[in-house]
């Protein structure tokens, strides 16, 4: 027990394996992501609207976890929803990184617009428009489903993001692959196959 502002006690809880299994694996996918982002092809975001976007969802999740959002008020115990989200994790982050791994060199932050771009439409890709994007849903549902559900609002926000940054990154696809895109978007979902 730990004795912070007056009149308050904070508790500390032990930390449960499960909940370092969620830590250890999503902060190996980021460590892996910023280390690929070092060898990506040169290019640009357009920052106006989209610098903007970005700053507000900042300040909402900073927000959120300063008001104690994800706090353990609701773990969940049952292990088979815990094994459900594992699951979960490992086959969201697990699609993310094939799809990573897939596009190579193309791969930009969201919304990037590369100056040598390369339509790749093979491996996850041939399944979703987005597997990256669908892959870090995938996982931060998996999330929820195993730890709290308040991490839905995450996932939530995490997927507004993404549905607008494939929509401003569409558009810019477009205009680089009139030809080629069109049809890709007409035969190929864009987060969910045969879904949405």
């Amino acid at each position: 027990m730990s004795v912070g502002r007056p009149g308050t006690v904070a508790v500390w809880l032990p930390v449960r394996p499960v909940e370092l299994v969620f830590a250890v694996g999503w902060g190996v996918f980021w460590l892996y992501w910023l280390v690929a982002a070092l060898f990506m092809k040169k290019g640009r975001v357009p920052w106006s609207r989209e610098l903007r976007i970005r700053a507000a969802i900042a300040v909402l999740a900073v927000l959120l976890v300063r008001f104690g959002a994800f706090r353990y008020r609701s773990l969940n115990t049952n292990p088979w929803l815990e094994a459900v989200g594992l699951a979960l994790l490992g086959i969201g982050l697990g699609f993310a990184v094939w799809a990573r791994v897939h596009i190579g060199r193309n791969w930009g932050t969201p919304m990037t617009q590369k100056n040598e771009p390369e339509l790749v439409t093979s491996g996850p890709y041939r399944l979703v428009r987005h597997p990256i994007y669908s892959g870090i849903l995938v996982a931060g549902v998996g999330t929820a489903v195993a730890l709290s559900w308040l991490w839905l609002v995450a996932v939530l926000l995490a997927g507004a993001y993404f549905l607008y940054s494939a929509v401003v990154e569409e558009r810019y696809l477009i205009e680089q692959f009139p030809d080629a895109y069109p049809a890709y978007k007409r035969s190929t979902k864009m987060l969910l196959p045969y879904i949405l």
